[in-house]
Parts: structure tokens; sequence; C-alpha cells
């Protein structure tokens, strides 16, 4: 996969989380904040603990960071997989939200499976 065809992917998937979060949080009352700095998304939980979700770009893996711990996940057939368990980048930051941040965030709806 080229760096460009890499980038793109992080940055279309990025923006489908932020607006996934987005509708989770105008649909509830939890409290989940979230910011975008230089292609970093950071949500900030109720608690005061972060998510952080960043590029990698030298080993084309876009990475997760949770106090559960950090996950690396590589594209494979469109679909960002973590490396040590192959479960999805969807279904792993929902249970990451639900866990931590107390909130259920449904982000196959933004196509992230």
């Amino acid at each position: 996969m080229s760096s460009l065809d890499f980038n793109t992917r992080y940055d279309e998937t990025l923006l489908a989380i932020e607006e996934a979060v987005e509708e989770a949080i105008e649909s509830s009352e939890t409290e989940l904040d979230f910011e975008t700095i230089n292609d970093i998304l950071t949500l900030t939980c109720e608690d005061g603990t972060s998510i952080i979700i960043t590029r990698q770009s030298a080993t084309s893996q876009l990475w997760v960071a949770a106090r559960s711990g950090g996950f690396h996940f590589d594209l494979v057939d469109g679909q960002w997989l973590c490396d040590s368990d192959q479960e999805s980048l969807g279904i792993k930051l929902s249970g990451i939200c639900r866990s931590q941040g107390g909130v259920d965030i449904d982000f196959s709806d933004k196509g992230i499976a």
C-alpha cells in the first residue's frame, strides 16, 4: 500500500470516528469530548481518562491508546484489524468506549466494522 493510500484511508477513518462520536454525544447524556490536533484524535471520557487514536506512518498502522492498553491496527482488505487479536477497529473501539467512557457507540454505521 502506498503512503498516499494509507494516509487517505486513515483520514477517512478519523473523520468517520469523529462523526460517530458526535452523534453518540448528541443522542445521550454522556460526557465525552473529542478533539483532533495534528491528525491525533483524543476522546476525553467523563472520568478524565483519554482514548487516543493516532497515525503511525512508518509502519502504516493506526494506533489506539486506552486505559486497557495499546492496540495497533493494520489495513487488511479495506478493514482495520488489530495485529494482536485480529479484532476490527470498530468492535475494539466500541468496547473501549463502553468500558472506559460509559458510552455505547456503533461505529459500523460509519463504515468502521
